[in-house]
């Protein structure tokens, strides 16, 4: 089976149990899939092949790393040939790279990436594989082979090489490849900068389904960035990727409900989506679902739920929120007030699957950079 790799910010999360022990449901919320986080990429690696620690000019405010490890699947089923000593299944699978197996190159470039089933780190070895694969015309090899040189793991960095690959694999069909591609045209500090392309492979993801396409390119109608600003169009790509459960594009959905953006104006939307977005750590969500709660005015009153949701927030340094949780603390009774600081207390953000990728992929918040590089050209088409 082929596995995908994808690039990653430097801010790789440890992989844990996601398995809460309170959640911020209300009647119209509901619960969500509890999913755990995958391993980050393992950080020992060998002397001659390990990525540098510092970026060059080229390459400044680029992600620099990858999450080799986030869709990891069952390795291949490979035959064994009748020997009359049995093959191991390293030299099986080392015999069966050799002999063109795809699956093989594939399995092989990531065990040596992670040092798996008995072998070693090797990033030489994981590249050599990976080119392999990618030779014989695999699009997932050749976005993985780009992920390697954006990297510079097991060769040496080279950017416009990357882009050559992700856009190869993009025109062979692979969305991730289109995405990958889209963020190096949109770096402002990058020599390939093209924020004009960018949007069209987001289009182009988008249309094949991608929704880490459709809340990019959703939030770039959303924004008016490089594109014309058009709520209608950045709530059907919003709502796409919402239902994908991707955190920030719940948070943006409920968002654009609450103030009427795109779509008529619904409250109990609104505390809904903030509430799927709250529960996989999206404080902004925990913000505007507090407000409202505390208020009382668009949506049922519950301070008690509002000071949790303020207090989460708190903890994550939100602006305000520590305020906002002080005054409320005031409004509440001796026992409601304690019960409201344990269920903070023991509150564990739950992220989707989606969300837990794209943070691992592209950092823990991707709209702000795409308000600091796409808006550098927000003008471009206007």
């Amino acid at each position: 089976m082929k596995k995908l790799i994808l690039l990653c910010s430097v801010m790789m999360l440890i992989g844990r149990q996601a398995a809460a022990t309170f959640e911020l449901n209300d009647s119209v919320g509901g619960g969500k899939a509890v999913l755990s986080l995958s391993d980050g990429i393992v950080q020992e690696q060998d002397k001659g092949s390990q990525p540098e620690d510092k970026q060059g000019e080229e390459d400044k405010g680029i992600f620099s790393f990858m999450d080799f490890s986030f869709f990891k699947k069952n390795k291949p089923k490979l035959t064994a040939m009748p020997n009359e000593r049995r093959e191991t299944f390293i030299e099986r699978v080392t015999r069966q790279a050799e002999e063109g197996n795809v699956d093989a190159q594939l399995s092989l470039g990531y065990m040596y990436l992670y040092g798996e089933d008995g072998v070693g780190i090797d990033y030489k070895k994981a590249f050599t594989y990976y080119n392999m694969a990618a030779a014989q015309g695999d699009n997932i090899a050749i976005n993985n082979l780009g992920s390697l040189y954006f990297s510079g793991i097991g060769t040496e960095k080279n950017f416009t090489k990357a882009a050559q690959l992700f856009e190869q694999a993009a025109q062979l069909g692979n969305t991730e490849a289109a995405v990958n591609l889209a963020f190096i045209y949109l770096t402002k500090n990058s020599s390939l900068n093209n924020p004009r392309e960018a949007i069209q492979q987001l289009k182009a993801a988008s249309d094949a389904g991608n929704p880490t396409a459709k809340f990019l390119l959703g939030y770039s109608y959303f924004k008016g960035l490089v594109v014309e600003q058009n709520y209608k169009k950045a709530f059907v790509l919003m709502r796409d990727a919402a239902n994908a459960q991707y955190a920030d594009a719940e948070y943006l959905l409920g968002y654009m409900y609450l103030n009427g953006l795109g779509i008529t104006k619904n409250y109990g939307n609104a505390v809904k989506y903030f509430t799927y977005a709250s529960n996989q750590g999206n404080v902004d969500a925990m913000i505007e679902l507090g407000n409202m709660l505390a208020a009382g005015t668009m949506y049922t009153k519950d301070l008690y739920r509002a000071h949790i949701l303020f207090n989460i927030a708190s903890v994550h340094g939100v602006p305000s929120a520590a305020e906002k949780r002080d005054y409320l603390e005031k409004k509440l009774k001796i026992e409601e007030f304690l019960q409201a600081q344990a269920e903070a207390e023991k509150f564990e953000e739950k992220p989707s699957e989606l969300t837990s990728y794209i943070k691992q992929t592209f950092g823990d918040n991707i709209r702000r950079y795409i308000d600091e590089n796409m808006s550098f050209n927000a003008g471009l088409n206007k």
